[in-house]
């Protein structure tokens, strides 16, 4: 178990949200979409960490958004935290950004791409926050565990792992639910990551599409599993968000699904503890 201020990661007893636009774009979105998430956080007294990213350094084409500035997103994402007294989780692409983006972040995001990259794994565990490792499309699950002793061969040991989606041939994903019983057995937190899972890589001209009718049964099934915590990116227009405007999910649906896989959780929760 880990622990984020009052928030317990990987207990047993509580699903842990982690959501928010894929980047930061502007104040204004980052705000709403925050304001929102908290909103449904009270209501439905579920834990949530605040995601966005201060910079897109994995992009299909040269032309795709990257970032505003990582001193200006960085500095919205810190606005955000004090505001709506929310923890904040970023993406780290290179051992120079790391230093910066830990005096914000609460949980610092390994991307999928560069689950492997040893030295931005150790610089990220060397500052002592917790590491979110995004598993690899092109990994196996039981390969997790070497990325995570990484971490841990520099004295830290606050790690969670993501599933988000196993290439499944060209320009598409599949959710293989073995791999979330297969990486909890390492003894870290497991998180399904359901927006990214739904992407289709590479498959438009030159940007990323997504199918995002699947966001909802695939958060049921992982949900079903008994998963830690769930990643949700989502924004209040996708059609229009600067990055995945094909696979976040609207923001207006977020509480409905909340509702659903609350529901599921408590009853496998439940299940876990007779």
């Amino acid at each position: 178990m880990i622990k984020l201020n009052k928030i317990k990661i990987g207990d047993s007893t509580r699903l842990v949200l982690i959501a928010g636009p894929c980047v930061v774009e502007n104040r204004e979105v980052t705000f709403r979409t925050a304001k929102k998430i908290k909103q449904l956080s009270i209501k439905y007294n579920i834990p949530f960490i605040f995601k966005s990213s201060y910079k897109k350094a994995n992009r299909t084409s040269v032309e795709s958004f990257s970032t505003i500035g990582m001193q200006e997103a960085l500095k919205i994402l810190s606005e955000v935290k004090i505001e709506f007294e929310v923890p904040i989780l970023t993406d780290v692409h290179s051992e120079n950004e790391v230093k910066y983006a830990a005096e914000v972040a609460d949980v610092l995001q390994i991307p999928a791409f560069l689950c492997r990259q040893t030295e931005l794994l150790q610089a990220a565990g060397r500052t002592g926050k917790i590491i979110n490792i995004k598993k690899g499309q092109f990994m196996a699950p039981e390969n997790m565990k070497h990325q995570a002793e990484k971490i841990e061969s520099v004295g830290n040991k606050k790690i969670m792992l993501t599933e988000r989606g196993t290439t499944f041939g060209y320009n598409n994903l599949i959710v293989d639910m073995r791999s979330l019983d297969i990486m909890k057995k390492f003894g870290y937190p497991v998180i399904l990551d359901v927006t990214h899972s739904v992407q289709r890589p590479g498959s438009g001209a030159g940007i990323t599409l997504g199918q995002p009718e699947f966001i909802f049964p695939i958060a049921r099934a992982g949900v079903a599993v008994g998963i830690d915590g769930i990643f949700i990116e989502t924004h209040p227009d996708p059609k229009k968000a600067l990055s995945d405007s094909a696979s976040q999910l609207k923001l207006d649906l977020l509480e409905k699904l909340l509702v659903q896989i609350i529901q599921i959780d408590n009853l496998v929760k439940k299940k876990l503890k007779v």
